[in-house]
């Protein structure tokens, strides 16, 4: 007796095209670059935890902001080089980034939102939904709702350049060629206090995207951000 062929689909698991490799290259550097400078930024941070405003701060001035940790003195000197090691792989790896996210209109296609998107009852939407934690629906995958479109340009076009230029304008160094950098922000101190702010921003950026990633499903999209590809279930017919 010839049995009759199921009905029922065979499930099984489809790749669908994620990132490109100009994407996933620079993403890794950078991560790796950003925790080189946290380790060390703390490593500075500690040798004086307080945060002024204005061209000068010392022990004997009044500060903005006293960070409830230890003094520990020493850290500060041999950190400086690696923070400055890492900043510039940061820069570069930034660069190429943006280099290669206009060449392969990256940009243009995958964070740009479309004008349908910008409508405010839309995005309201959007955050309404990421603020229930919540998975993702399934034709979410391999793309970018106009909340994380937003939020990566900022963080890409904003963020980023703004520690860039609080760092540089820290540097006495780089401050002696370019005054503006220091004067404009009001002074050597402010720098260093809105580049505190300014990375703290990153960092609650970085804690949402990965309890946002966990919800969406942490290693398949670390993975498809290593291959290129997410994992999907489908049916094969």
């Amino acid at each position: 007796m010839i049995s009759e062929p199921s009905v029922e689909a065979t499930v099984k698991t489809v790749s669908v095209p994620r990132h490109i490799a100009i994407v996933r290259i620079t993403h890794w550097i950078v991560v790796l670059s950003v925790l080189g400078l946290l380790v060390s930024g703390i490593g500075i941070l500690v040798s004086h935890p307080r945060l002024y405003w204005g061209e000068t701060g010392s022990l004997g001035t009044d500060s903005l902001i006293d960070l409830p940790i230890p003094f520990i003195i020493g850290p500060s000197v041999w950190n400086r080089p690696f923070h400055f090691f890492f900043a510039w792989i940061l820069v570069l790896s930034g660069l190429i980034y943006v280099a290669g996210g206009f060449i392969t209109q990256h940009f243009r296609n995958d964070l740009l939102p479309a004008k349908a998107e910008l409508r405010w009852n839309h995005i309201m939407a959007v955050v309404a939904e990421h603020l229930s934690w919540k998975r993702p629906r399934a034709n979410a995958v391999g793309t970018y709702n106009v909340v994380q479109r937003l939020t990566y340009l900022a963080v890409v076009l904003g963020l980023f350049p703004a520690i860039l230029w609080t760092g540089l304008a820290m540097s006495f160094g780089v401050t002696s060629v370019f005054p503006m950098l220091a004067t404009a922000l009001g002074g050597h101190q402010s720098a260093r206090t809105l580049h505190f702010f300014f990375v703290t921003l990153l960092l609650l950026f970085a804690v949402v995207h990965i309890i946002m990633l966990y919800l969406a499903g942490f290693w398949s999209n670390v993975r498809a951000m290593i291959t290129g590809y997410i994992p999907q279930g489908g049916k094969a017919r």
